[in-house]
C-alpha cells in the first residue's frame, strides 16, 4: 500500500503535512470534516500543491532574496513554536479552567508550587496581574496527549 503524503494548509495559513491512503480517502476525510489544523484546530483546510519544486522565473529569484535576508524562515518559526507547546505540555499541570483560582492559591502560598497551564479570561488574567501574579499567555495548539505512533 502506498501512502499519499500532502502539502495541507488552514484558513490561518498554517502548513502542515497530512498523511493518506490514497487521494480519495483525502477527499472523504476533507467532505466530512474529518481534518483539522494541529495547531489551531480549524476544520477550513485545503491542500496545496506538492510540487517538489516549482520553476517561477524572476518570481522565484524575488523569494531567494527574501529568503537571504531573513535569519529565519515562517516554517522554522512554526517549527519553533510547535516544539514550545510540546514542551509547555510535558512540563506543565493542565489546570483547565480553575487556572486563576490555581495561580491565585500558587501565589499566596495555599497550594504546592508547580508549573501550571489553562485558560483564563482576560479580565481574570488582567486581575491577577493587578495581584502580581506572574501569567504569560502562549496559544497552545490542540496536541495529542501520547505519542503519536
Amino acid at each position: 500500500m502506498s501512502i499519499k503524503v500532502f502539502n495541507l494548509c488552514c484558513e490561518r495559513e498554517h502548513t502542515f503535512e497530512g498523511w493518506f491512503a490514497s487521494a480519495e480517502a483525502f477527499e472523504s476525510q476533507l467532505a466530512n470534516d474529518l481534518l483539522e489544523c494541529p495547531f489551531c484546530a480549524s476544520k477550513q483546510v485545503r491542500r496545496l500543491p506538492s510540487a517538489p519544486r516549482l520553476n517561477l522565473g524572476t518570481a522565484d529569484q524575488e523569494h531567494s532574496a527574501i529568503a537571504a535576508k531573513s535569519d529565519i524562515s515562517p516554517a522554522q518559526v512554526q517549527e519553533m513554536w510547535m516544539k514550545m507547546a510540546r514542551y509547555i505540555q510535558a512540563n506543565t499541570e493542565n489546570v483547565g479552567e480553575q487556572f486563576a483560582e490555581e495561580a491565585r492559591r500558587i501565589h499566596y502560598n495555599e497550594a504546592p508550587d508547580r508549573a501550571i497551564r489553562g485558560q483564563t479570561s482576560q479580565d481574570e488574567a488582567r486581575e491577577l496581574a493587578e495581584e502580581g501574579v506572574e501569567i504569560f499567555s502562549f496559544p497552545m495548539p490542540k496536541l495529542p496527549e501520547g505519542p503519536l505512533q
